[in-house]
């Protein structure tokens, strides 16, 4: 299936590796061109070469914390007029809420919850002048499903579902969609620092956590990251016009819930 999104632009945030850097291999596979974000220079501009000689789009490398004013004033910059927004975050360390104090939550709530609100409020009005636009943001199972240590998370990216929940539905007349991506257990730096946490907690080892979770999972293995980048792709295709406001899950099965 041809998306019919060659030759758009897209901004990836957090896209130097994991479910970011995904979701702008499948977007530079349909020929989008993109703006990549991270904090870390050596990763960024190793993925942007790649992405470049594999796909043969432009790719912008901004290294910044889309988290500060700064940050993101800079990926603005590189193109002011994004037609896609990919709106990514590393999420907060896992913890016990009771060791958590007012700046670790500012913290979170600025990466989680405010900064994509952020991006989300500086490209919506031009993405709807333009009548084309797609915003997709990587949030977490934790949503539908929350996981005690990951408190901070729960929190955070709950505040943003609510407030997609309000915005997305006033602008898809404008052809401008609004959706976020739920990943469960996909096979990367988040998923083993989780379980390194959960071994350390409990005093099991590593291994025997990770061969659990892989085997109490529906499908019996993890998610691997191409399967979300392509999902991601989709929801930023003409075909998906008619997609928005919506919570996609993508866990193997593991949520139990009908709704």
């Amino acid at each position: 299936m041809k998306l019919g999104i060659e030759g758009r632009h897209a901004l990836v945030c957090a896209s130097s590796r994991g479910l970011g850097r995904a979701c702008a291999e499948s977007l530079a596979a349909e020929g989008v061109h993109l703006t990549l974000l991270a904090r870390g220079r050596e990763a960024l501009e190793d993925t942007a070469a790649q992405i470049r000689r594999t796909h043969g789009v432009t790719v912008h490398a901004v290294v910044a914390d889309i988290t500060t004013p700064e940050g993101r004033a800079a990926a603005l910059a590189a193109h002011p007029a994004p037609d896609i927004l990919v709106n990514n975050a590393g999420g907060p360390k896992p913890g016990h809420f009771r060791d958590w104090d007012r700046a670790t939550w500012i913290a979170a709530l600025d990466a989680n919850m405010l900064a994509p609100i952020e991006m989300i409020r500086l490209t919506l009005d031009g993405m709807a002048a333009r009548r084309f636009g797609r915003i997709v943001n990587i949030t977490s199972s934790a949503v539908k499903a929350p996981i005690d240590i990951l408190g901070l998370s729960n929190g955070a990216r709950s505040g943003l579902t609510g407030f997609v929940a309000g915005i997305a539905r006033t602008h898809v007349a404008h052809n401008v969609t609004i959706n976020n991506l739920l990943p469960g257990p996909f096979e990367t730096d988040r998923l083993l620092e989780t379980a390194r946490q959960w071994a350390a907690d409990n005093g099991l080892p590593e291994g025997e956590v990770l061969a659990r979770r892989r085997a109490a999972n529906p499908a019996g293995r993890f998610g691997r990251p191409e399967e979300f980048g392509d999902a991601c792709a989709f929801l930023c295709s003409v075909q998906a016009g008619f997609i928005t406001a919506q919570n996609l899950l993508l866990d193997g099965g593991s949520y139990p819930g009908t709704f």
